[in-house]
């Protein structure tokens, strides 16, 4: 019998384990319960059954978003999404609301580029209730409809577009930098919310003219997610839906991107202390390959205190008090985003000479693999942490199925992810952020009413 005072084989080392270990061939897929239909009215139908929890996410994408939109009729989209909870034929105003938390639930909607959703998650015995204010706002919302709600919901849109945009501190810089990056008659040119005089102008005419195109269900995708038995929740369905007369073909939004040809500059005075340099590339649409490069490159630049650019910004040179990037998943041109703000006493110009170098340095070099390992990673966990939510599963499934006609595709996100080498960051930084097709706004201390505070463009 051996002495236990004395171990019969050597301690584990000490010594913390590789940090990039050998990775498996393949991310690991996810394991999707996925059933796909679509009613005769052309409404898809995603459902994804999932019986860890007595709960069902109830998500309804249009296809149908800012994009849709054009000069002088902007932030309808926006001005809709509001609408939506205000009534339909046989619901009251604010009865959405009052319904789904009166057994517990929440609710809400927002607007985007390429789409508008609407999403409520209730207690799973209560799913033909979300299917029913859904359904009766898409059958019949233009019954309910009245000047005086248009009038109330406008304001309200316009103060928001006060409070978010015009009187928030670099509130215009983002809108700016889209209207420098991309031309005047693009679709992501205008901000989502809209200019105040487009909010301003809109019309019962005009907004039901809107609604009658877009809020079809042929234009739609409904995404349920939870506790169900897939065969009952699809006859709920069609209960519902399926008396809704289909629309008229909505045709598709398309735009060449032309190359900018030349650096486009902006510096615009605000109410700030401190200045902020905003710099934006035009990069490949979302789904394609090199979009998940840009996602990776974005993480490896300034996602994280453990970031390059946060590393030797605001660690090391002591030149900037933050700086972040991020891509734009939006369906005609992807969009890659930095921003930095300048220590108090530094030059922005400075702050722009080091974002700039920052990105030219993957152009050239290959990212180093324990950097490019814990990028990948990390975009890895926020897939698995959303779709572990049923809320997220349910909005990724719509957005697969409304972007790319697949709802599968969810599955193999995190493959896509995997795929990224550094040769591909590379690539995209090469090819897609040069500083002849770039943005940059300087936002500097100053004046802001010089802008015109987003009253006339």
């Amino acid at each position: 019998m051996p002495n236990p005072s004395t171990p019969s084989q050597s301690p584990p080392s000490q010594s913390p384990p590789d940090p990039t270990p050998p990775g498996p061939p393949k991310a690991p897929t996810l394991d999707l319960d996925l059933t796909t239909h679509t009613l005769d009215n052309g409404l898809r139908v995603v459902l994804q059954r999932d019986n860890r929890l007595p709960l069902v996410a109830v998500n309804l994408w249009y296809h149908v978003g800012s994009k849709n939109e054009r000069p002088g009729r902007t932030g309808f989209a926006h001005l809709f999404e509001h609408m939506l909870f205000q009534g339909s034929e046989h619901v009251d105003t604010n009865g959405h609301f009052k319904y789904v938390q009166q057994v517990g639930g929440m609710c809400n909607g927002s607007t985007w580029y390429d789409r508008t959703n609407y999403y409520e998650t209730l207690p799973a015995h209560h799913l033909d209730l979300g299917l029913w204010l859904e359904s009766d706002r898409m059958g019949f919302l233009l019954p309910a409809m009245t000047q005086e709600k248009l009038d109330n919901q406008r304001e309200v849109v316009m103060n928001e577009r006060r409070q978010r945009i015009d009187n928030q501190p670099y509130g215009q810089a983002s809108e700016e930098l889209f209207s420098l990056l991309y031309p005047d008659d693009h679709p992501y040119h205008w901000p989502v919310i809209g200019y105040m005089e487009d909010i301003a102008a809109a019309t019962l005419e005009d907004v039901s003219e809107f609604f009658s195109t877009y809020y079809a269900p042929n234009n739609a995708v409904l995404t349920l997610a939870g506790d169900f038995d897939p065969d009952h929740a699809l006859e709920r369905v069609e209960h519902w839906f399926g008396g809704i007369p289909r629309g008229p073909e909505v045709p598709p939004v398309t735009h060449a991107t032309e190359p900018l040809g030349g650096e486009r500059r902006a510096e615009l005075p605000d109410d700030v202390t401190l200045p902020r340099v905003y710099m934006a590339y035009r990069i490949p649409k979302v789904g394609e390959a090199l979009w998940y490069a840009a996602d990776v490159f974005t993480y490896l630049l300034a996602s994280g205190k453990a970031s390059r650019l946060y590393q030797e910004m605001v660690y090391e040179r002591q030149i900037a008090q933050d700086v972040n990037a991020y891509v734009y998943p939006t369906e005609l041109s992807g969009t890659l985003y930095l921003s930095a703000t300048a220590r108090p006493g530094i030059d922005p110009a400075e702050v722009e000479t080091a974002l700039t170098e920052g990105v030219e340095r993957y152009a050239s070099e290959l990212v180093e693999d324990e950097r490019l390992a814990r990028a990948r990673n990390r975009m890895l966990h926020q897939i698995y942490v959303q779709t572990q939510k049923l809320d997220g599963m349910a909005d990724l499934l719509s957005e697969s199925t409304t972007l790319f006609g697949d709802a599968s595709r969810v599955g193999d996100e995190p493959q896509r992810y995997h795929d990224v080498d550094a040769e591909a960051v590379r690539d995209l930084a090469a090819d897609w952020c040069q500083r002849e097709e770039r943005a940059v706004v300087t936002v500097v201390p100053g004046d802001r009413s010089a802008n015109g505070n987003g009253v006339e463009r």
